[in-house]
């Protein structure tokens, strides 16, 4: 099933242009990993996914229903406020900064999204939220505030919030850039672990082990553009494009 499909999408701030007609299509439970430099538009394009970002064109389907596409003068419409939100919520997202609230407690955090958007009863969703913090390794903080944890554990939690939504598709915006390499490896271990459950994730990452070892499929974007896309065998191994190249290069 096709669980993410874009066409053309479109995207400038002022006159800089920073998605340049961007195609792309994920499947259902296919771990797509997005490379490239600072500035490519990588991050613009997953914030464009949930309408952080509203696209200048193009089209956005997500599990077959348009969030947003081109009306007959060219203008992008969105659908209805209600149908967008449902939409929307199909997709969970974890940023660099980890956007915790910093007065209520590890589980509050998790609880408080299905209980204020979705109307989950609380003893319905505590112990889906224990649960999901025993699957990222932090069951024993379930009590602890924000301010008491690590980055890593931080992150983690993040990441059992965003999976309280019960979201199809999880969108991982470098998840990791704001830690410590230390921390860095049990944040990609519990998504390593949804990867293996066959969650659909994209992922923008500067971990390119990460990107080696767990994903599908790797995009190397640069400059507004996907550049190229294959397998991760072919991306790291025999990139055919100069600018993938010399990417790699920089970077391993």
């Amino acid at each position: 099933m096709k669980m993410i499909h874009l066409t053309n999408i479109r995207k400038s701030f002022n006159s800089l242009e920073v998605l340049k007609g961007i195609n792309l299509e994920v499947q259902q439970g296919e771990v797509v990993a997005i490379i490239g430099p600072s500035g490519s538009g990588k991050s613009t394009l997953l914030r464009c996914l949930n309408r952080l970002e509203i696209i200048d064109g193009g089209t956005i389907e997500i599990e077959g229903e348009v969030l947003a596409a081109e009306g007959p003068d060219g203008r992008c419409q969105y659908v209805r406020e209600d149908k967008a939100r449902e939409i929307c919520h199909k997709m969970g997202m974890v940023f660099q900064q980890f956007n915790l609230f910093p007065h209520m407690t590890v589980i509050e955090n998790v609880i408080e999204a299905p209980m204020l958007v979705k109307g989950v009863k609380k003893d319905t969703i505590i112990p889906e939220a224990e649960e999901l913090l025993r699957k990222v390794g932090l069951f024993e903080k379930r009590d602890n505030y924000p301010s008491r944890l690590s980055g890593g554990q931080k992150q983690r939690v993040a990441i059992a919030r965003a999976l309280a939504m019960k979201p199809d598709i999880m969108l991982f915006d470098e998840p990791t850039s704001a830690l410590d390499p230390e921390l860095t490896g049990e944040v990609l271990k519990a998504m390593r672990q949804l990867a293996q459950e066959h969650m659909t994730m994209l992922v923008v990452t500067h971990e390119m082990a990460f990107a080696r070892e767990v994903a599908n499929r790797v995009i190397f974007m640069d400059d507004g553009d996907i550049v190229e896309q294959g397998t991760p065998e072919q991306i790291f191994n025999n990139p055919q494009q100069a600018r993938t190249q010399a990417f790699l290069n920089s970077m391993l």
